[in-house]
């Protein structure tokens, strides 16, 4: 196991800090980006699709279907959110499996 000195390190607490603000940026830029969607678009879609795009499976589609049956019962978007959702885990491992080719050294 790891000591807490070891895991409380500065560098670790960076990673964990950038990683928040990496969650954080996901999401908002998820919102973001289906509103604009939805200004060229005939039939709107619901911004929190957008923010399920974030790879934290199948949690952030969850939270987001919660959030919309929070405002209306009648919302039943989880479905829905879980294909962005996936997204985001397939746009994850192919951006990690670039990061490996490029600093993988050889």
């Amino acid at each position: 196991t790891m000591n807490a000195e070891t895991f409380l390190s500065p560098k670790v607490l960076f990673i964990f800090c950038l990683g928040l603000v990496a969650f954080a940026t996901a999401t908002a830029t998820g919102i973001i980006f289906a509103k604009i969607m939805n200004l060229f678009l005939k039939e709107k879609i619901n911004p929190l699709i957008g923010a399920a795009g974030v790879s934290a499976v199948p949690m952030s589609a969850r939270v987001m279907h919660r959030l919309a049956q929070s405002e209306d019962k009648r919302n039943w978007i989880l479905m829905h959110a879980m294909g962005p959702n996936v997204a985001g885990v397939i746009g994850t491992a192919v951006a990690a499996g670039m990061f490996i080719s490029m600093l993988g050294g050889k």
